[in-house]
């Protein structure tokens, strides 16, 4: 019985040694600060919105020189899943984008938006246009529209100039 409790105390002992041992061999220093900063919600929300829509759309207008509208074309093929763009069009998962530059957000007949989308109500311009198509989630909080958005504004640029095409009523570029 004594060879069982001295082993248990020395394997015990054996553990925390190992334990101070190695403590003291790969000493780690905790940083005063962490690496990831965590910011509150309300600053975060008042980020967001303020970098949404000052940096990201703010020269949507300088980049319609460098893109064309035949290259919204293509880069539409992505959108044309859930939105129809020709005149007359129907409404598929997403409204009919026939004459949307102008019209007020979440306006389209027929289609149930969401509240947030029809609560909205904003007129879409280029830069509306240009921050809901960067990260719609982000541009109007708790919209249905589930498209991740487009990162590259030469892409958004050539999507909103096809869009502005696609009108009977089209938005002037200057």
């Amino acid at each position: 019985m004594n060879k069982i409790i001295v082993s248990i105390v020395l394997t015990i002992t054996l553990i925390f040694g190992i334990n101070k041992i190695t403590d003291a061999l790969y000493n780690v220093e905790k940083p005063e600060k962490s690496a990831y900063q965590v910011t509150s919600i309300t600053e975060a929300e008042t980020n967001t919105d303020e970098n949404s829509k000052s940096s990201d759309s703010g020269n949507i207008m300088g980049i319609f020189a460098s893109t064309s509208s035949s290259e919204g074309e293509k880069i539409f093929k992505k959108c044309a899943a859930c939105h129809s763009i020709a005149q007359g069009g129907k409404n598929k998962i997403g409204p009919a984008l026939w004459g949307v530059l102008g019209r007020n957000a979440g306006s389209a007949s027929e289609y149930k938006y969401s509240k947030a989308m029809a609560a909205y109500g904003r007129p879409w311009s280029f830069e509306e246009m240009d921050g809901f198509l960067l990260k719609p989630k982000d541009w109007i909080k708790g919209t249905k529209m589930s498209f991740a958005g487009l990162k590259n504004q030469k892409d958004r640029a050539a999507i909103i100039l096809y869009m502005n095409e696609n009108t009977d009523n089209p938005l002037p570029l200057n």
